[in-house]
């Protein structure tokens, strides 16, 4: 039998809930896999891929169901930057005039989840009545790579908040969502006012999210400007 090498293992913090996980960088098998996904174009690839390899980097310590998008986001980066280094380069267009590009490097290794301050997953719709709605945070099934509620579709946007609503309260009273079907959430969504649907969707403006803000330096015009990569899609450039 051929020797095995032998791979190091890392800990980190997960961003949700301090909880400290092991992982090991990825081999070739699993980078095969994800070369393979990036070349498909296609998103559920991607997905599938990710979860694989989280999974099996993290010895099986994550369910990729269940666990955050922005947690699986600080996972897999940084089992990419302990896999093929920490500095990656990518190509960006010059935000002072829009056409020019330049290369830019970003220290994987010290990419954080940032929380917005107003953030919170507490929502309420009539004060009066003590009526609103707590929302848990999207996973990898229902909330894409590279998606956001400010582009989104109307059916797109229902479809991560039915998925995302954990119970509606009314005083003391608590209506859970699992107790009711798709559509009757949909309808109670469809119900509400303009300015409560608004308060839902700065949930998702807001939440933690993968942030790292570069400066740039336009060598046409020598001005220093500042890009943000926000979201794993960012990061693989």
């Amino acid at each position: 039998m051929l020797p095995r090498v032998e791979v190091p293992t890392y800990e980190l913090t997960l961003p949700s809930t301090d909880k400290k996980i092991k992982y090991r960088p990825f081999l070739v098998k699993e980078e095969k896999i994800l070369f393979m996904a990036l070349e498909s174009k296609d998103n559920n690839e991607m997905i599938t891929a990710i979860k694989e390899i989280i999974k099996t980097c993290t010895f099986n310590d994550i369910n990729t169901d269940t666990t955050p998008l922005f947690d699986i986001e600080y996972i897999f980066l940084n089992i990419r930057a302990k896999s093929v280094g920490e500095v990656a380069k990518f190509k960006v267009i010059c935000p002072d005039d829009g056409v020019t590009y330049t290369e830019v490097e970003v220290d994987m290794a010290k990419v954080e989840v940032h929380v917005d301050d107003d953030h919170t997953n507490k929502i309420i719709i009539d004060e009066n009545k003590n009526l609103g709605l707590v929302l848990t945070y999207p996973t990898l099934n229902v909330y894409k790579l590279g998606e956001n509620m400010e582009n989104a579709t109307i059916e797109t946007m229902f479809n991560v908040l039915i998925n995302c609503i954990d119970h509606v309260f009314q005083g003391d009273k608590i209506y859970s969502s699992k107790d009711f079907t798709k559509e009757e959430i949909k309808e109670f969504l469809e119900n509400l006012p303009q300015d409560s649907f608004s308060k839902i969707k700065k949930f998702f403006d807001t939440m933690p999210r993968l942030k790292s803000v570069v400066e740039v330096i336009n060598p046409k015009t020598n001005v220093k400007s500042n890009v943000t990569f926000t979201g794993l899609a960012d990061f693989f450039g």
